[in-house]
């Protein structure tokens, strides 16, 4: 139930009314980004909302029940702390979003109106549309284990166990060579095993991309150099000399867990589960029926 200050509550009985809309943008990495469309700036629950941001939304869908709430949220890039280059590393993926109606007089008089997180966002001219998502879209996500041979965890994290810094699990080296954006040489990394980093982890510590991560589709030696592909693209240019850090890759089968990270306690997937053919298969007469292994 939502619950609307008694002064508040006077004001908007009143029927001519002072109030504007502010939205607060607070990005995984901590970063908080203020919006109003009043025409000063206003400080709403102890952030400073930026006037002339160029900030609308359309209606605000709600319901009882689980349905999911969504809206739509559009703006100009123009605010000094949101560029389009940071909207193309990723930096505001699955920001929370709170949206408030304030009292522009007294804005320590406010209603929020929603709550959530932003979803897909689309650019282009300038200004960019984000699709944000309420709280009861993580109703939507499954829930739960399957059963499946392999492990169905992300190497490192709490369930893995695996500390992904251990020396020679993982390596910082500086960008030697590139082809697009999408295939980078190292030198000085010649001590790994070739694709040791197949499937790991890579993070951008410096350059356009500094921040940003992805994952690795391949990984070669060529004599004193190491050739790496990403599965995806980098959303910014790389250049010669940005550093990124490679951490060692996991296929997720049980003899990589035990031989490799030597972490086999903790593998969470089910090696000896019997395969589709012998769940539906049947006596058949003629058939040496003695109870062994059907591998």
């Amino acid at each position: 139930m939502r619950v609307i200050d008694s002064n508040l509550q006077a004001h908007l009985d009143g029927g001519a009314t002072s109030m504007c809309r502010a939205w607060i943008v607070r990005r995984q990495d901590g970063v908080e980004h203020g919006f109003t469309d009043h025409d000063v700036n206003l400080t709403v629950d102890g952030v400073v909302c930026e006037a002339a941001s160029g900030m609308d939304a359309t209606a605000l869908e709600s319901s009882t029940g689980l349905a999911v709430d969504n809206s739509q949220a559009v703006g100009a890039l123009s605010s000094v702390g949101v560029t389009d280059a940071d909207m193309e590393a990723g930096k505001f993926d699955a920001a929370e979003v709170w949206h408030y109606l304030v009292h522009w007089q007294d804005p320590t008089q406010f209603i929020l109106q929603f709550r959530g997180t932003l979803g897909e966002i689309k650019r282009g001219g300038g200004v960019f549309e984000a699709e944000l998502r309420g709280l009861s879209e993580a109703l939507n996500k499954p829930v739960g284990r399957a059963y499946l041979r392999q492990c169905d965890r992300v190497l490192g994290d709490a369930k893995c166990g695996f500390d992904l810094f251990i020396p020679g699990f993982f390596a910082e080296e500086a960008v030697d060579q590139f082809t697009g954006n999408r295939v980078v040489e190292l030198t000085n990394l010649a001590g790994f095993e070739d694709g040791w980093f197949v499937n790991g982890k890579v993070t951008w510590l410096t350059g356009q991309n500094a921040g940003a991560e992805g994952l690795v589709r391949a990984d070669e030696l060529s004599g004193m150099r190491r050739v790496v592909e990403l599965w995806e693209e980098t959303r910014l240019p790389i250049a010669i000399g940005d550093t990124l850090r490679l951490h060692a890759g996991c296929d997720k089968q049980a003899v990589t867990c035990k031989d490799k990270f030597h972490n086999f306690i903790n593998f969470r997937g089910f090696p000896h589960m019997p395969g589709e053919d012998w769940s539906v298969s049947y006596p058949v007469s003629g058939t040496e029926l003695d109870g062994s292994s059907r591998e």
